[in-house]
């Protein structure tokens, strides 16, 4: 019998937090998180990690586990997540896996196998010192040219995807995209909801805007150059992420504050967008639209749902 598991995704800034806390209280969960940044200690407000009080006593996984400069990619999220998930079920309770980053959902969703099919890197650290020497946009111009599909769904800057994508079509001679689709064909091993939350895009980049300015104020900067002091170079992965890239110019002299602050809302707003460009593409499940109903119909909604998915009783 097929172990029960509630995944609940979608944009940043649309109220995943909230409403998972909210579920795992109804529903005797424990959250696992889905983000590929809420892993690493020191960096908090700038992912707008869930803090304690958010918490409400309910478990979190995968936050605050990794130091900033420690290694963390799908292959790991995919071990980390599925020995979290075994320890929540020998307690009686159901994982509840939370987060924007689809490509982590969908690995875990279908137990995705990324076991490296080929030992020789060289095709890998071609394609890095491509994007060193020639910028980001002239490898994504190569994957635009081979899998202009998958690269719709990734931005230019995200040289380890595009470079992941491009490798694979080297070693296989077949898109990268079709991979994806082929996965999400697989049946999954888990008696799997899904749960995408959205928001109309007027609302949800208000949202975006409020909390880039609510984090200045909550001590963003001084996070930034706490890292910085700390030693952490800003070539790490976990320092090209949002809220953290934008300010290495301004701290270098290269940008005005208000330019950063700005970069920082218009990239935030561009990642929302391509969030759910994925969510529509590669995933089945139930929409929630949290622009036309509050916190307590949605819950309804979402519990409803569960119950005709066999997930509840």
């Amino acid at each position: 019998m097929k172990k029960p598991f509630v995944i609940i995704g979608g944009p940043t800034a649309c109220g995943k937090t909230s409403l998972s806390i909210e579920l795992a209280k109804k529903i005797n969960g424990e959250v696992i998180s889905a983000d590929s940044m809420q892993v690493y200690r020191y960096m908090d407000i700038g992912t707008a990690k869930v803090t304690e009080e958010e918490k409400q006593d309910v478990p979190h996984y995968l936050v605050d586990e990794l130091y900033p400069d420690e290694e963390y990619n799908v292959m790991i999220f995919q071990q980390k997540a599925k020995a979290y998930m075994n320890q929540i079920w020998e307690k009686g309770k159901i994982p509840i896996l939370v987060g924007g980053t689809g490509f982590y959902i969908n690995a875990l969703l279908y137990d995705n196998d990324f076991t490296e099919t080929d030992s020789d890197t060289s095709f890998r650290e071609a394609c890095y010192a491509q994007a060193e020497k020639e910028g980001p946009e002239a490898l994504f111009e190569r994957l635009q040219q081979i899998d202009p599909e998958y690269a719709q769904t990734i931005h230019a800057n995200n040289v380890k995807r595009v470079t992941r994508a491009l490798e694979y079509h080297f070693l296989t001679g077949e898109k990268f995209s079709m991979h994806n689709a082929e996965q999400k064909e697989k049946e999954s091993p888990y008696n799997a909801a899904v749960i995408i939350l959205t928001m109309e895009r007027e609302k949800l980049y208000e949202r975006i805007n409020y909390r880039v300015d609510l984090m200045m104020e909550q001590g963003l900067l001084q996070e930034v150059k706490g890292l910085l002091k700390k030693g952490y170079s800003p070539e790490l992965v976990s320092m090209q992420g949002l809220g953290y890239k934008e300010f290495i110019p301004y701290f270098k002299g290269e940008c005005s504050l208000e330019a950063a602050v700005e970069q920082l809302k218009k990239g935030t707003r561009h990642f929302a967008k391509r969030q759910l460009t994925w969510f529509r593409r590669q995933i089945d499940g139930l929409w929630v639209d949290l622009s036309k109903a509050d916190l307590s119909l949605a819950m309804t909604d979402v519990l409803d749902y569960l119950r005709e998915e066999e997930i509840l009783k």
